[in-house]
C-alpha cells in the first residue's frame, strides 16, 4: 500500500533590489537613523519629520530610487523588526539627505484591518503597494509634515 506524501512547501528567498552605490550608501546612513530613532516615541519621530518641512519636495522617481535603496541595505543578520515604518521612515530620511523632503505616511484600511507606512510627494507614493488589493485602498490617518 502506497503512503500518501503532504506537499512540501519551499521558500526561495526574493532577489535582492539593487541600487547605485551613492544611492545605497545614503540609504545605509538613512536606514541606521531610521532603526536608531526607532527606539524613540512616534510624537518625537514626528517632530523629526516635521523639521523638513522647509525643504523642496523630491520627484517622484527620485523618492522611488531611494526606496529601491533603502530595500537592497537592509542586513539580513538584523534581528529586530525593519517592516514599512522603519524603510518609509529611512526613505524620508534620505530624501532629506539629498536636500529634499518627502511626506510620511500612516495609513490603515479595512477587511482584514491592516496598517502601513509609506512615503508620499505630490506626484506618487514610493512603497504604497497597492497592488495587492485595489478594491481595498489604503486610507492615510496621518501625514507629516
Amino acid at each position: 500500500m502506497a503512503r500518501a506524501v503532504a506537499p512540501v512547501t519551499v521558500m526561495v528567498p526574493a532577489a535582492r533590489p539593487t541600487a547605485p552605490w551613492r544611492d545605497r550608501l545614503i540609504a545605509a546612513l538613512a536606514l541606521a537613523c531610521s532603526l536608531t530613532v526607532g527606539l524613540l516615541p512616534l510624537r518625537w519621530k514626528i517632530a523629526a519629520v516635521r523639521a523638513l518641512r522647509g525643504l523642496p519636495h523630491a520627484r517622484l522617481d527620485r523618492l522611488q530610487a531611494l526606496h529601491m535603496a533603502v530595500l537592497s541595505v537592509i542586513p539580513a543578520w538584523w534581528p529586530g523588526r525593519i517592516a514599512c515604518m522603519e524603510i518609509s521612515f529611512a526613505t524620508v530620511i534620505a530624501a532629506a539627505l539629498t536636500g529634499h523632503q518627502a511626506h510620511w505616511v500612516l495609513g490603515a484600511r479595512f477587511l482584514p484591518n491592516a496598517a502601513h507606512a509609506w512615503a508620499q510627494v505630490p506626484d506618487g507614493a514610493a512603497g504604497r503597494d497597492t497592488g495587492d488589493a485595489v478594491d481595498r485602498p489604503w486610507t492615510p490617518v496621518l501625514t507629516v509634515p
